[in-house]
């Protein structure tokens, strides 16, 4: 995991990861990991993040705490809604709409619950870390 992180993300990308960060009896194991990926990591708060974790998460590996959702403005006219759970948040046919970006099901399938506008970034769904950029790929493939 280490390795195909890095070999994706340099130094310098944020990467924001949507929720349990590590299951409990691995966060030793984490605590080598988290201190070797690349890149500038916020998260958004998972069912398996405790207080404990996050406290760790942020003064320990100096990761960006985001609370349990945000918004994040990629262009002018492309928003999208982070979440650890999915979450229905427009109509897929509306030019104005969010799409959600989230995790938690452990689904291989990028595209959740055929709503059309709920997409899984999970590792789960494509084994690294995805590019914002390959995720409006997918969903533009997806639109047609």
């Amino acid at each position: 995991m280490i390795k195909r992180w890095n070999s994706i993300v340099t130094p310098d990308d944020t990467v924001y990861i949507l929720g349990d960060l590590c299951m409990s009896g691995n966060e030793y194991e984490w605590n080598r990991v988290y201190k070797v990926l690349n890149g500038r990591i916020k998260f958004i708060r998972g069912n398996h993040d405790t207080d404990n974790k996050i406290k760790r998460y942020v003064n320990e590996y100096g990761m960006e705490d985001l609370g349990m959702a945000s918004i994040y403005q990629y262009s002018k006219k492309r928003r999208f809604y982070l979440s650890h759970y999915p979450t229905l948040v427009a109509n897929h046919e509306d030019e104005r709409f969010f799409w959600n970006l989230s995790g938690h099901t452990h689904s291989r399938d990028k595209f959740q619950y055929g709503w059309g506008c709920v997409y899984n970034v999970a590792i789960d769904a494509h084994g690294a870390p995805v590019s914002i950029e390959q995720i409006i790929k997918d969903i533009e493939k997806y639109r047609e």
